[in-house]
């Protein structure tokens, strides 16, 4: 893919079709969560992972459009629609799902659905949750990053992904040289998968709503007690 593919630019599209955690009982050589460090740190490709089936579609389309090469990241197992069909995706640009005044979330992926639901399930405890669609990793919208990120004065990322390299990475590393706010990554650690149902893979690894919500929770009262 480097040599071939990213370095002549060529206009070649590649879909990670059982990117991430939940790919059933295929177990651990069927798990992939580093594709979008891998991807993000290769000249030339921009690297797409939609959350729901509406945005799949709609960034499908971009990346055909696109001259050059796209990496599209697209899970196995079906996830809740969080778009209607009045959303529009645009490479390189990041959506607020949900505003908020309290802490500043960042999710990726099918993981900003989960995080969606968990900022519902938060709002009833009176943390009001700044919720930010990064669906493009490269190029990152770096202004829509600092603008959210000066909303709360307080930044997590979350994704179903390794934290090194992915979107906890990338915004990190905008926030660093442009707007230093406290900032935790959440997603999964420098581990491998292992097989299980999807569920308890979650669970285990601290992405389901209820452990999303818990990780969102304990940021938000460490710096706001």
């Amino acid at each position: 893919i480097r040599v071939l593919i990213a370095q002549p630019k060529l206009n070649v599209k590649i879909v990670g079709g059982y990117a991430g955690l939940l790919a059933g009982m295929t177990g651990k050589t069927h798990l992939i969560f580093d594709d979008l460090a891998i991807m993000r740190a290769m000249a030339n490709m921009v690297v797409i992972a939609p959350a729901d089936a509406v945005e799949a579609r709609l960034a499908i389309l971009a990346a055909a459009a696109y001259d050059g090469p796209v990496y599209l990241r697209l899970t196995r197992e079906a996830s809740p629609v969080l778009f209607d069909d009045a959303y529009r995706f645009e490479i390189g640009k990041a959506t607020v799902v949900r505003p908020g005044k309290d802490v500043t979330v960042f999710g990726t992926g099918t993981q900003t659905v989960r995080a969606f639901q968990a900022a519902e399930t938060l709002a009833t405890e009176g943390i009001d949750v700044h919720l930010v669609h990064v669906p493009t990793l490269k190029p990152l919208d770096e202004e829509s990053i600092v603008a959210a990120a000066k909303a709360t004065g307080l930044v997590l990322t979350t994704e179903e992904h390794t934290v090194i390299g992915g979107l906890g990475g990338a915004v990190a590393e905008a926030l660093g040289e442009n707007y230093p706010v406290p900032l935790r990554r959440h997603g999964l650690a420098d581990i491998f998968g292992e097989s299980g149902p999807d569920q308890a893979l979650l669970e285990k690894y601290g992405l389901s709503v209820a452990k999303t919500a818990e990780a969102i929770r304990a940021f938000v009262r460490t710096h706001r007690p």
